[in-house]
């Protein structure tokens, strides 16, 4: 059987309240007794019961991390600095799957019965309200991805969707498209509204150019191709900016099943710049996203609400940048 706080206390010869003191952080306990009982902790192979621990120090140590895009594989490498984050820091996630889920009252009352001491909302789509929901319950939250404000409820670290539309433009016009098109993710997400606002803005300052936009049910690879697809069986556009990288890769292969060639006959350009889009057989061109520096500033913030619980929401923004490869006429 597995040694006991109570084992350990009696190889060291100490009391079962200086072994929990030991293995509690900030806890007072002497250099002495910190050395018998990890001495004795070692000999007995003894590890500390976290679930325990907590209902004395009332701190889980458990972080919330909620998503709804399980289906789109960037959430493999979202998920994997996630987890590495915050184990870094001693911290452990509890996942949330939303699926299409858009009411957070489940998932807040979830993770209020698991106790979790902060949350993290890691959606591109949902409303900057779905995060507020954990902040109202009393739960620190930070959400990433999340939509640009100028005066944030909660605290927010991501990309300014909108410029990243007015970046998608700017790149189509410098390579002289003249009819382009938008391949955008669910028209309800923010992020579509906002890449969308942004492009459709800077292309309206063009009249020679004609522009059209249109919306895949999902941020996935067969929502792009299906929609795609559709497009192809009326007079495609030049040149499509996709909202997403994995809807970009799902256009690109409807496109190749048409008998049509990139970027010769359709120029496409994505977002996200995911580790796929630079396969030699993708080549994508797409538009940066700096996900390991967006993901490491919501575990620094999550991780400063613990200690400081008041603390002022802020937006933290990151820039982003074309990344050139093969799926656009050059320059």
């Amino acid at each position: 059987m597995a040694a006991t706080l109570k084992d350990v206390a009696e190889r060291a010869g100490v009391s079962r309240s200086a072994v929990s003191r030991t293995f509690t952080e900030g806890a007072s306990v002497s250099d002495r007794t910190r050395r018998k009982v990890q001495k004795a902790a070692d000999e007995l192979n003894y590890r500390p019961n976290f679930l325990a621990r907590s209902l004395t120090t009332r701190r889980t140590k458990l972080i919330g991390l909620v998503s709804n895009n399980f289906h789109n594989p960037i959430f493999l490498e979202v998920f994997d600095l996630f987890t590495r984050g915050l184990q870094d820091r001693g911290l452990r996630p509890l996942l949330v799957n939303l699926s299409d889920e858009t009411d957070p009252e489940q998932s807040v009352q979830m993770l209020r019965q698991y106790s979790v001491d902060g949350v993290v909302v890691a959606s591109s789509t949902l409303p900057l309200t779905f995060a507020k929901a954990f902040r109202d319950a009393g739960m620190p939250v930070v959400h990433s991805f999340g939509r640009k404000s100028s005066a944030p409820e909660v605290h927010v670290a991501g990309i300014d969707n909108v410029d990243c539309g007015r970046l998608a433009a700017e790149t189509l016009i410098a390579r002289g498209y003249r009819r382009i098109a938008f391949l955008g993710g669910p028209e309800a997400a923010t992020s579509t509204q906002d890449r969308l606002a942004g492009f459709r803005d800077t292309l309206a300052q063009h009249s020679e150019i004609l522009i059209t936009y249109s919306f895949a049910s999902a941020y996935s690879f067969a929502a792009g191709r299906d929609e795609m697809m559709r497009l192809l069986k009326e007079e495609p556009a030049e040149a499509y900016f996709c909202g997403d990288d994995v809807l970009s890769i799902g256009a690109l292969s409807a496109v190749e099943s048409a008998g049509l060639s990139v970027p010769d006959d359709v120029g496409i350009i994505g977002l996200n710049d995911m580790e796929m889009a630079g396969w030699e057989n993708i080549n994508l061109t797409t538009i940066h996203q700096p996900i390991p520096q967006i993901i490491a500033s919501s575990i620094e913030l999550v991780t400063a609400m613990l200690e400081e619980p008041e603390r002022l929401p802020e937006a933290r923004l990151f820039p982003c940048s074309i990344i050139e490869r093969g799926t656009l006429r050059p320059l």
